[in-house]
């Protein structure tokens, strides 16, 4: 992956429309992201899939994101910003028109995974052009919205796609011409948005996946583990099956309520992220295991007792903590390494990420399928919440740990 952290040494002077629309265009690309997934009990209604086939189709997203991620995550270094993004949008449209003809889970299954590699390819690809363009005006707004873009994307696409069919006609078709569209729309702009990185050689080496965490960082990392995995899994949950527990648990059978349950999550994780900047991230890493812990245990208990008002306000809670995590983890991280080792450690926390959100949903699935869903979600929530006070206890025992360093450095580890 690039190191999206630094700039090139010389970059064109361009206006905020360029930035503007290289923002417009990350939120689109995440947006299509979540777009499937109030569909996915629409897909399995008229198809006749069990929960185990959902989540697979939920994780293959997930595997062709990590390989791009890995694969092409510093081509657009070598050369430009530009064909790497007009590559992913390209295959991103393909991807929507297999959605758009979809009759069966193994044209599903091909259309999420080529949506994957799409956005895998352009996050990482857009992160950086965003990063190259940071208005003069406002530097650092660039990082901001790199933290935030993703769960907004993923937020709207949710609540749209629910609100689309609830409301609209052709509840499987209408939302994918629309974000079909809206590519087609991105590749115009795109060729008037200016090259923010030259040429150079290396392409074909770039290729090869580099993964490393430096050794000083190690313990931090080893020490964050437990947030990042709680965090991801709650949200590779509401992404995969959220819709289903709504339908299936809460008796909210509206397609607009199976889209808001996501937005919940992640719109709340969203705005946190925004609100919350320049936080202690010590103090921010505390309070967001806290939450996530707290709102988890909170959405179980409303599932349990049927009360819906109490599992929306336990995901909002939950939705915050999730924000404040990736926030507090990112920037603990990109603190403590130095410029020229975030790239690969970053590629590995993305790992890491990525597969907390993407395994335990399929582990999930097949857990619905035989046991059923009502106590799937039960053994998930109370996981969730376990690593999230493993997270607390975590932070305490690390800062303990710092400190006796700094007063004993021969106790260093």
């Amino acid at each position: 992956m690039p190191d999206i952290s630094q700039r090139p040494a010389a970059r064109p002077r361009t206006g905020t429309a360029a930035f503007a629309a290289v923002a417009a265009i990350f939120v689109l690309f995440t947006a299509a992201s979540s777009a499937p997934s109030p569909l996915y009990v629409v897909y399995q209604e008229a198809w006749g899939f069990s929960a185990a086939t959902l989540t697979v189709v939920f994780a293959v997203y997930v595997i062709g994101m990590l390989a791009a991620l890995l694969v092409v995550g510093a081509l657009s270094d070598h050369v430009g910003r530009r064909p790497v993004v007009a590559g992913a949008i390209a295959l991103e449209a393909v991807s929507l028109g297999l959605f758009l003809a979809a009759d069966h889970v193994s044209v599903l299954l091909l259309a999420r995974l080529l949506q994957g590699i799409a956005t895998g390819a352009a996050m990482t690809t857009l992160g950086a052009a965003l990063v190259d363009l940071d208005p003069p005006h406002a530097p650092g707004r660039a990082a901001q919205l790199s933290s935030v873009i993703p769960l907004t994307g993923l937020a709207v696409g949710a609540l749209g796609t629910g609100a689309l069919v609830e409301y609209a006609p052709a509840p499987t078709r209408l939302v994918y011409g629309l974000l079909l569209a809206g590519m087609v729309l991105s590749a115009a702009v795109l060729l008037f948005l200016p090259e923010t990185s030259a040429r150079r050689p290396g392409a074909l080496r770039s290729l090869a996946p580099r993964l490393g965490v430096p050794h000083a960082v190690r313990p931090d990392l080893y020490t964050l583990l437990p947030i990042l995995i709680a965090s991801w899994a709650l949200a590779g949950l509401y992404l995969s099956l959220g819709p289903s527990v709504a339908a299936g648990l809460l008796g909210l059978r509206s397609h607009l309520i199976g889209g808001l349950v996501v937005t919940l999550l992640c719109g709340t994780g969203a705005a946190a992220a925004l609100l919350l900047r320049g936080r202690s991230t010590v103090r921010l890493l505390d309070a967001s295991a806290a939450l996530l812990a707290f709102g988890t245990a909170v959405s179980l208990t409303g599932i349990e007792t049927d009360a819906v008002s109490l599992a929306a306000a336990g995901t909002v809670v939950a939705g915050v903590g999730f924000g404040g995590a990736g926030l507090a983890c990112f920037g603990t991280l990109a603190r403590l390494a130095a410029p020229a080792e975030r790239g690969e450690l970053f590629a590995v926390v993305f790992v890491i990420a990525y597969l907390a959100f993407s395994l335990p949903a399929v582990v999930a699935g097949f857990a619905a399928t035989s046991a059923g869903l009502h106590p799937t979600a039960l053994a998930y929530g109370l996981t969730v919440a376990a690593l999230g006070v493993l997270a607390l206890a975590a932070q305490r025992l690390r800062a303990r740990q710092t400190a006796r360093q700094a007063t004993c450095p021969q106790a260093a580890v």
